[in-house]
């Protein structure tokens, strides 16, 4: 098994930390780094670039160490590839494209970003099967050229033709529509654990949708109350500034307390942005690609039963010509024989999928403890940290007020 990164942990300003059981120089280990955001370009042309750094001592790449530099689109080609080659996996997600040119070269916004590729390819470098692509290696060690030309080619749907994309989508609305009407039902699996799953990984999205969604009002009021904090504090010193007595001078020291907690609760804000909010945002884009999963597993099945069901009418049509003796028999049974062969190939992709689905579903399980321990860990310890930190500054100025109000 090689070792990378552990990408549960991070640092407080939202880095990835390396685990303590780091691999020795001997063992196998394959360590990834997203850093250095840097804008690139002009205009609507601009972009975000990223540092790549990999530290491996495996034998399938260049050397020990690899500095490569990637965009955003870089990823996304990663990410398509991997989507296409490896059916029945939980592709780890990529953050959203922001299309807002305000938020999309805000310090904080890259930031996020930063921290979101980081985990991504992180996930895919500590995945048993991912790590093994040949993609991955193109990723971390190709240089921009060959990773334009890469990009280039397209792959899966994104292959066809626009006339071909039209007929793509034509045949699923006509399907939509027969279901609709009743004129169609719908092949699905009758399995009651797979049903179990799937209504699980539903309501494990409502829920971390909502937590989220919380979350993100969390590090609002944060960032509100700061803000009034700091104005409070201006107001208050302002006014200390026309005593000239012993109230002056608590009233300005009111002013600098309330502005020194303004900088409390705004990083806090920050911290809880990045360690608590965007975690749980990161999960519900993962359950999003489980249910890709799941759809995935459903076309494959559909597919397998449709084939299943031609085989019986190409056997029937098959019957009918030997008693009839036609000349068509030979061809009828050549595609016979081939759709036999496409049946098997459906229901081996199939069974390799549910095989694959049940492997991921524990790996998720095992990596979503982990990480939302660690993520409301990190939510815990910095609200009690921050409700220390105010209580002590207030106490602190608790005598001097007293002793203000006990003269007058």
């Amino acid at each position: 098994m090689i070792t990378t990164m552990n990408v549960q942990q991070r640092s407080g300003s939202g880095a990835l930390v390396q685990s303590p059981r780091s691999p020795s120089s001997q063992s196998p280990y394959l360590r990834v780094s997203v850093s250095d955001p840097a804008k690139m370009g002009t205009g609507v042309q601009s972009y975000i670039s990223y540092k790549v750094i990999t530290k491996t001592n495996l034998p399938e790449y260049e050397g020990p160490e690899k500095i490569v530099i990637r965009r955003y689109s870089d990823f996304i080609w990663l990410r398509d590839r991997i989507s296409e080659k490896y059916k029945g996996v939980f592709i780890p997600p990529l953050p959203e494209k922001s299309t807002v040119e305000k938020f999309r070269f805000s310090a904080e916004f890259i930031e996020m970003r930063r921290q979101a590729l980081d985990v991504f390819v992180n996930r895919i470098a500590s995945h048993h099967e991912l790590q093994q692509s040949e993609d991955l290696r193109i990723f971390l060690q190709a240089d921009e050229q060959t990773m334009e030309r890469a990009r280039s080619q397209e792959t899966g749907i994104f292959k066809k033709k626009p006339t071909d994309l039209m007929q793509i989508f034509k045949d699923v609305q006509s399907r939509v529509s027969d279901v609709v009407l009743g004129k169609e039902k719908p092949v699905e699996e009758s399995n009651p654990e797979y049903e179990k799953l799937k209504n699980y990984i539903f309501q494990l999205e409502d829920h971390l949708a909502e937590a989220q969604k919380h979350a993100y009002r969390l590090v609002k009021r944060h960032r509100e109350l700061g803000q009034s904090l700091s104005d409070f504090g201006k107001a208050v010193t302002l006014l200390g500034n026309c005593e000239g007595n012993s109230l002056g001078k608590a009233f300005s020291e009111l002013g600098a307390k309330s502005e020194m907690l303004s900088v409390k609760l705004q990083r806090e804000a920050h911290h809880l942005l990045m360690n608590f909010e965007e975690p749980l945002k990161d999960y519900v884009r993962a359950v999003q690609s489980i249910k890709a999963t799941i759809a995935e597993r459903a076309n494959a099945f559909r597919h397998h039963c449709e084939l299943a069901e031609a085989i019986k009418f190409k056997e029937i049509d098959m019957n009918k010509l030997r008693l009839t003796r036609s000349e068509k028999l030979g061809e009828v049974e050549h595609e016979y024989e081939e759709l036999r062969a496409d049946g098997a190939e459906a229901a081996k992709r199939f069974d390799k999928i549910v095989k694959l689905m049940n492997e991921e579903i524990v790996r998720f399980q095992e990596e979503k403890t982990l990480d939302m321990g660690l993520a409301f860990h990190e939510f815990a310890k910095g609200q009690a940290q921050l409700a220390n930190g105010i209580a002590d500054a207030w106490r602190s100025l608790l005598p001097k007020l007293e002793n203000c109000s006990s003269s007058s």
